[in-house]
Formats: C-alpha cells, structure tokens, sequence
C-alpha cells in the first residue's frame, strides 16, 4: 500500500507564496509594508456557479471569513446554489442565469450539454447583463474572486478588475498529474483541460484546494488544503456500523437490491431524498445535519467522484470507494488519487462483488488516513487575506 504523506506541503506553498512577494518585481520595502497592514477592507464580487452544492458549499465558508474581515461581499449565483447562499447572505447575492450538465444514462451528454449551452446562452447573456447593471448601482467591486464562475470574471474583465480563482478545478491545468491515464480518459482528459483553460484565464492569482499534493507547473498558483465547512470541522469522528452510501446525478435505479445482497451490512443512503426502510438499507431524506452526523459516524462512504464528499471523508479520516460519473475526468481524477494514497477504493462500476473488496480492506485504507493533516481552513484563509493585502496596495497589475 502506498506510504501517507503526513507532510502535504502547504508550509511549503506558504512560504513560496511569501517570497514571490517579496520578490524584486515589487520591492522588499513594500511587499513588507503591505503584509503588516492590519486594517482594510475591500468591495468584493464572487461568482458562484450553480451546477452542484460543492461550489456553493465551499464557498460559503470562504465568503464567511471575508465579511468577518470587514469586506463587502456580494455574490452573484444561479439555481440551487443561489438559493442556499441567498439564505445564508441576506441581501448579498444576486441571481444570474448559469452553466448546467445534461446527463444520458448515468453519463455527462458532451452534445446535450452542448446543444443546452447554445440554445440558452443568448437569453442567459442578456439576463445576466441585465443583473450586472442592477448590481453596480450601488455597489463598486475592487476585486473579484471566482470559484469557477464565468460571468463574475467576464464582469472583472470588462471593468479592468483583477481577478483571484478558487476551486479544485484548475489542478488539472496547473499541475502535474502522477496518476496513469487510461486510453478510454484521454478523450476526457483532453476536453477537461480545454475547459479548465478556457475558464479565468489570465487571473491574478490561483488558488486550488486539494487534498493530493501535486507539482505545481504554472506560476501565480498556490495549493492550500479542502475547503471544510464548519459543521464537519466541529463533527466528532467516530467509527460506527454502517456505511454512508451517496448518489448524485442522477439514480442508480439497482442499487437498494445490490446492497441488499450484503444483508450482514447496514447501508445509510443519502440522494433519493426519501425516508425508506429496506432491510439493511435505508433511504434517508435530505437533511444536512443528519447527513453530517451520519457521515461522521460512518465506518466508511461509498459515494461518486466529487470533490466536496470525497474531502470531507478524508478530513473526518473516513476510507472511501469512489465510483467516478462517467466523462467527468475531475471525478476520475478524485477517485484515482483515493486509491494512489491508500484512502480507498476506486471502481468504475459499483457491484456486489466491488463493494466486498473495499470493505474487506477497511483497516489498511485507515491506516493510511490516520496519516492525513489539515489545519481547519487556516491556511486558506492566510494566503487569500496576504493576496487581497496585495491587491488593496495595487501590487497586483491587471493587463490593459
């Protein structure tokens, strides 16, 4: 199994960070000068797409700590994203028309989504141009920070804003990857990395959160820990007997059956949004503390490929088989990691048989997890506040 890494390199990103700053392009004098202002307080846009609650979880946190600092914050959203931070920030965010993934049999449509994409895209421009207008009556942003959002960054662009990123999306442009790429992910690889780059190109700084260290091959990029709500960094991990099991996307319609033939295991799912007792396997509703006290709890999760769980799982040291949807290289990406460190399993397929080898090996993939670090959210929270300490000095140029 391969050795956990206990040191995951954030120190080292902290001080490379620091030291760009001080480098010669602005001055020792000032790049000091501005990391020990220690009051200051900036108008923010942040865009939030709403394909997915990752984007919207995450980001809630990240958006907490900067009105804690004193900034004005405004947030521009759409779907169901917009609705849980509209709920969260009263007043602060703004609903905009976005991006949206049609699925075909469990699998992300490259042409469904394509064909939604351009079907919608010229009501959806004039809507969010229209909201945009509305927006800068009373509010003039000094900076905008995207967590892979596009019209928060074209806004930033059109107004010569600078613009900082926050997502794990960019990992796979900006980094080098360690895992084999299988011939049937080349395709998928490909347009991945096409879309990372064609998303805040040219942004002032990229933050990716991760919890794979990995080379970092562009400059302007800092890797900094999973982004983890409160609710799971006050959660008590204990190791209880069943498994968390979550779907997404769409419904995996054998899976109460498949379960069911592991009778001597107790399975807790989460993402049919229903309450049902089915022997061993029960349905459970969405709730987001029972789904939290469930996780925590959990002798191991059984999920997709997403970021947001998969994190979280590895923060509460809990051993994850990842079954990656289908044409999301992301996911695939995600799940190969969990395997690569020893967190888990990743499967293509998720069968009876897949589900006896990852429980079989639960006290080796612990083993590993045992060995995982993160400081909360700390470290996040430095790099952003140091960067925004630069940009309120206007040591972050924007091209003209």
């Amino acid at each position: 199994m391969p050795k956990p890494s206990r040191n995951l390199g954030w120190e080292r990103a902290a001080t490379s960070r620091r030291q760009q700053l001080r480098s010669a392009r602005f001055g020792q004098e000032v790049a000091v000068l501005f990391l020990n202002l220690l009051s200051y307080s900036m108008n923010i846009l942040y865009g939030v797409p709403g394909e997915g609650l990752g984007h919207a979880t995450r980001s809630k946190v990240v958006i907490g700590h900067l009105l804690s600092q004193g900034h004005d914050v405004r947030v521009v959203s759409s779907s169901r994203a917009f609705q849980v931070l509209a709920a969260n920030f009263p007043g602060r965010v703004y609903e905009i028309r976005g991006f949206h993934l049609a699925y075909k049999n469990l699998t992300v449509s490259k042409s469904r989504t394509a064909a939604m994409t351009l079907r919608t895209a010229p009501e959806n421009l004039l809507a969010n141009f229209t909201r945009y207008r509305e927006l800068l009556r009373n509010f003039a942003p000094d900076i905008v920070i995207s967590d892979f959002e596009s019209f928060s960054y074209f806004f930033a662009k059109a107004h010569k804003l600078p613009v900082i990123s926050i997502d794990n999306m960019q990992i796979i442009s900006r980094a080098e990857l360690n895992i084999a790429v299988p011939t049937a992910e080349r395709g998928n690889l490909g347009l991945a990395r096409r879309i990372v780059r064609a998303k805040l190109p040219g942004s002032q700084h990229y933050f990716i959160s991760t919890f794979f260290p990995l080379p970092v091959t562009k400059e302007k990029t800092t890797l900094v820990p999973p982004i983890i709500r409160p609710e799971i960094l006050a959660a008590r991990a204990t190791t209880g007997a069943h498994v968390l099991v979550y779907q997404s996307a769409t419904t995996q319609k054998d899976l109460v059956p498949l379960l069911q033939s592991l009778p001597r295991q107790e399975f807790r799912v989460y993402g049919f949004n229903k309450e049902e007792n089915h022997g061993n396997v029960q349905l459970r509703a969405f709730s987001e503390q029972g789904f939290i006290e469930d996780l925590a709890s959990a002798s191991a999760v059984i999920t997709n490929g997403g970021f947001s769980l998969i994190s979280e799982a590895v923060y509460l040291r809990k051993p994850i088989c990842a079954i990656p949807i289908p044409a999301q290289f992301e996911q695939f990406l995600n799940a190969a990691e969990v395997e690569k460190l020893g967190y888990g399993r990743h499967f293509t397929a998720l069968t009876a048989d897949s589900v006896k080898a990852f429980l079989y090996d639960l006290g080796s993939f612990g083993q590993a997890l045992a060995g995982y670090e993160q400081a909360g959210n700390t470290t996040l929270f430095t790099q952003v506040d140091e960067v925004l300490r630069a940009a309120e000095a206007g040591l972050l140029p924007v091209r003209r």
